[in-house]
């Protein structure tokens, strides 16, 4: 066992305090990792404030990890003492089921393992994730990361990153492709980032018109404002996806409208509340399909993040000390942040 400092929540009303407490004893196949940056994601806030109605207190939140190995098990083969490495989402799943065999650990048929908020099958009680000072994870849940990335701005590739790679991936988005990405947060704005590498013709929508400008800095070929009437009409019929980041509820026929036939329209955005259904004739009339994404595998999240060393991509950041994530939680309430706090352990 060792001893761990972080900063954690006792309940849904009250403010992350320091918090220390033990990690187990690594394993065989465990990697010891002291944690040098951890982004800060908007389902840390929602699972904090309990708006999903499933969590456990202390809650200990992070899943967008960075730091250098500090011990292997002697089984490990794929990672050193010294080594940078990432934790994201997942630390476990069941390894036997269909989807964990086809390297899908996110979509696992027996249950996976968040790094925060599951259950312990080491030590009991739950998982405490990535606002502390270390952290022991099995090595198929470790991903190897580049020197050649900025270790803040690639933390956040761990959730936001991979959980608008995959979908991109998954629809098979390039050359040729028209794509939306709805919301410039911390999600959307890696979306834009990754669609434009991967050769689309991108659209962004907002309801910010302050975001226009940043917008078009990061990738996009031109962006709408949709707090204006009928701003997404001169799109109708003529995308092929839309990403859709946005977690608070939102209308979602005009999205739709943009659409061509067969085109998707693809949550990953987690909002507390359920939407309004779209007119289902906006869906049958054109063939359109709403679908959703979460996270990625580990192969699939290795594979983001060779691809964004290979291209220089990383997220835009601004860090902050431990002690102050309770003053960015309520500046993310209030998008005030491009686009992605990241915790830098070494400030205290």
């Amino acid at each position: 066992m060792s001893s761990t400092h972080g900063y954690a929540a006792h309940s849904a009303t009250t403010p992350l305090v320091p918090f220390d407490f033990t990690r187990r004893r690594p394993g065989a196949g465990d990697v010891v990792v002291d944690i040098d940056f951890c982004g800060v994601c908007h389902s840390d806030l929602h699972t904090v404030r309990n708006e999903w109605g499933n969590t456990l207190y202390p809650c200990v939140p992070g899943h967008e990890i960075i730091g250098r190995v500090r011990e292997v098990g002697n089984a490990v083969k794929k990672f050193r003492a010294g080594q940078r490495v990432g934790v994201g989402v997942l630390v476990d799943s069941c390894r036997t089921c269909s989807a964990c065999g086809e390297g899908l650990e996110q979509y696992c048929e027996n249950g996976f393992t968040l790094t925060y908020n599951s259950p312990d099958a080491h030590l009991g009680g739950h998982t405490l994730g990535g606002y502390s000072s270390s952290i022991v994870v099995d090595e198929r849940f470790v991903l190897s990361v580049s020197d050649r990335l900025d270790p803040a701005g690639a933390a956040p590739l761990l959730c936001a990153g991979i959980t608008t790679w995959s979908p991109l991936r998954h629809w098979k988005i390039g050359k040729g492709s028209r794509v939306a990405v709805v919301g410039l947060g911390g999600l959307g704005h890696m979306g834009v980032k990754f669609a434009r590498s991967l050769g689309a013709h991108v659209v962004v929508c907002t309801t910010s018109p302050s975001k226009v400008q940043d917008a078009m800095r990061l990738g996009a070929h031109e962006v709408i404002v949709n707090r204006e009437p009928d701003a997404c009409a001169k799109h109708a019929n003529s995308l092929h996806f839309v990403l859709d980041t946005v977690s608070a509820v939102h209308e979602l026929d005009p999205l739709l409208s943009m659409l061509r036939r067969d085109g998707t329209l693809c949550f990953v955005g987690l909002p507390e509340k359920p939407f309004q259904f779209p007119v289902m004739w906006n869906v049958v009339t054109k063939r359109r399909a709403m679908a959703g994404s979460i996270v990625g595998g580990m192969p699939e999240t290795q594979q983001m993040l060779d691809y964004c060393a290979e291209h220089g991509i990383t997220s835009d950041v601004e860090r902050i000390a431990m002690r102050e994530i309770n003053t960015a939680y309520e500046r993310m309430l209030r998008s005030d942040v491009k686009y992605r706090f990241v915790i830098d352990m070494a400030r205290g």
